[in-house]
């Protein structure tokens, strides 16, 4: 029986089987060989289609045996969002130190986390790895059929490595020539060159080889690869160290982005909030999701890695981790005419203590919990949303989180199928506004951002305002009253300063992906991490003490170093294959 006629929802609902049925020992650390299929047993048809199921596996961070679900999670919230300004490790302070580090700018090559996220994009490579080498054995299978394993083979494989070039400055590329699935040793490959080539060539095979939809949700399509090479040619965008623009780069990505715009595939959703919901996933707006299930009888298959990072109180009842700063909280305000405060929002605090009238930006509300404003249709939140309010502030994340009625099925309340949008249409507009911004097309950016802006002030898609009534669940919705003082409009008057802007488009991407895992990772492809960063810490110190004569370090902290593991890992006839990132 062909595997695929199983599933027809391709990700971590339905990869789960494939993997358990034909993993192998894959994994880029290991030491000691595992049990294993024989090649020849799985030199078919169904074998290879097991095996690229077991590669999709990955994606969602989960795989690695004895490792916590939120070290490799794909969300990123530790890696791109506690060490941004956008969010605090939350929870209380002693629970889960490694994050602390992490959030303080304390990297260590020691750190678990770290190690973790390594094991798990590179069994990721691993696995693709051992597709394309399977394939090459296997006879029954239509030579369409081939070229289409090959081409998503490839789309993962890039993946994988872009998760770990953002990740480390200097990271291994390793490919199926190189990979031999019985021999550990030949995956030990040096990091001593530049790997975004490669990752750009898998992308770009795989653009050229995939259809542009796909019968079964989950699976990249052209657009999907296409979207991945933009992106990939986007972190190349910027001098890391001088913050300058490479026109050249960004040129080539605007190539790309205007065939997505152009090719009429994509469209904005009508509501803002349809991005973050169980109920509307895979819609118009989608070029890529992380797909995640969930049943009554098995919750393996679910949105577990961002488990921790669900308010402390009821239903959910854990665990008060990946809390919004008070920086991403004024963010939100706007001026009265309904524009982004792009200098001075951090001057004044929306608080918590007294009520804010203030005009803001009505994404807050789907972006964060605030005291008094209905959360996701659960309840009102209060502050017995936080585990411990005087160290995580008083706002809960949000968007991950599942409505009501789609959450909690497989027995923990936390875990959801709710899926993760890592590459949708309001990503591409932004991007190409980034790259009209710095090519000189000035009014073509402002029309994109507009386009994002026109989105986020449809009435129709604010929070409504709830009254609290006698029992801590009961409230009522007054119809046709927003929660709060929304007051959001387009960018009317030409731009005509780049450096505006700039800012503007910035400000932008950070209100519209606030707390998706990308905000660190923004400021160190933009090369304004330090810049950013250590004007968040001077003021979030007097704010949190933990962050109190904090410092980012330019040229060190855009990076993480390479676990110290791995480099043990690597040594090849006496000689360590994998060299620390000279910063660390």
């Amino acid at each position: 029986m062909n595997l695929l006629k199983k599933y027809r929802n391709i990700g971590v609902g339905a990869v789960v089987a494939g993997a358990l049925t034909f993993a192998c020992s894959d994994e880029f650390l290991e030491t000691v060989p595992q049990g294993q299929f024989s090649t020849v047993a799985i030199a078919n048809a169904d074998g290879v289609e097991g095996l690229l199921l077991g590669a999709y596996a990955m994606l969602s961070g989960f795989g690695l045996d004895g490792q916590p679900q939120w070290n490799n999670d794909i969300h990123n919230w530790v890696f791109g969002g506690i060490t941004s300004d956008d969010a605090y490790k939350g929870t209380d302070a002693g629970d889960q130190p490694e994050q602390s580090f992490l959030e303080a700018y304390d990297f260590q090559a020691t750190n678990t986390h770290l190690r973790n996220k390594w094991r798990g994009v590179y069994k990721g490579v691993a696995r693709t790895n051992d597709v394309l080498n399977t394939l090459a054995e296997v006879e029954d299978l239509s030579e369409s059929r081939r070229q289409q394993i090959i081409a998503e083979a490839r789309f993962l494989r890039g993946f994988y490595h872009f998760e770990a070039r953002k990740m480390w400055r200097s990271v291994p590329y390793i490919n199926e020539q190189e990979f031999i699935l019985n021999d550990l040793e030949s995956s030990k490959v040096p990091n001593d060159r530049e790997i975004w080539p490669d990752i750009e060539a898998d992308f770009e095979a795989a653009m050229n080889v995939l259809p542009e939809t796909q019968s079964e949700v989950g699976r990249p399509t052209r657009w999907a690869a296409m979207a991945f090479l933009a992106k990939a040619k986007m972190f190349q965008g910027w001098d890391q160290n001088t913050g300058q623009a490479n026109t050249a780069k960004l040129q080539e990505a605007k190539v790309l982005l205007d065939q997505i715009v152009n090719s009429g595939e994509f469209e904005l959703v009508p509501n803002f909030e349809d991005n973050h919901l169980v109920a509307t996933r895979n819609n118009q707006e989608s070029i890529f999701e992380i797909q995640f299930a969930i049943t009554s009888a098995n919750a393996d298959k679910a949105n577990a890695g961002v488990g921790l990072a669900h308010p402390y109180t009821d239903p959910w009842g854990c665990c008060g981790f990946y809390q919004a700063s008070q920086n991403l909280v004024n963010a939100f305000k706007t001026t009265e005419n309904g524009l982004p405060m792009l200098d001075d929002f951090n001057e004044e605090s929306v608080t918590w203590e007294t009520e804010y009238t203030g005009p803001l930006d009505p994404r807050i509300d789907h972006t964060l919990g605030r005291p008094g404003i209905l959360y996701k249709g659960f309840k009102i939140h209060q502050t017995d949303f936080i585990r411990d309010l005087g160290y995580a502030g008083p706002y809960s994340p949000k968007k991950h989180v599942a409505e009501p009625e789609a959450h909690g099925i497989g027995g923990w309340q936390n875990l959801s199928s709710n899926n993760y949008r890592i590459m949708r249409y309001g990503m591409v507009l932004l991007w190409l506004a980034e790259a009209e911004v710095e090519l000189g097309n000035l009014e073509r950016a402002r029309e994109l951002v507009n386009m994002i802006r026109e989105r986020a002030a449809n009435p129709a898609g604010f929070v409504p305002r709830a009254i609290q009534g006698a029992e801590r669940n009961d409230f009522t919705i007054v119809e046709g009253e927003p929660a709060a003082n929304y007051v959001i409009s387009t960018y009317d008057s030409p731009w005509t300063d780049p450096d505006v802007a700039r800012k503007a488009v910035r400000m932008e991407t950070r209100l519209e992906f606030a707390m998706e895992g990308h905000r660190f990772f923004d400021l160190q492809r933009w090369g304004i991490a330090a810049e950013v960063l250590n004007d968040y810490l001077q003021v979030e110190g007097t704010r949190r003490s933990y962050l109190s004569g904090r410092s980012f370090t330019k040229g060190t902290h855009e990076y993480f170093p390479i676990p110290l593991e791995a480099i043990e890992r690597s040594f090849k006839d006496g000689v360590a294959t994998l060299t620390q990132d000279p910063a660390y």
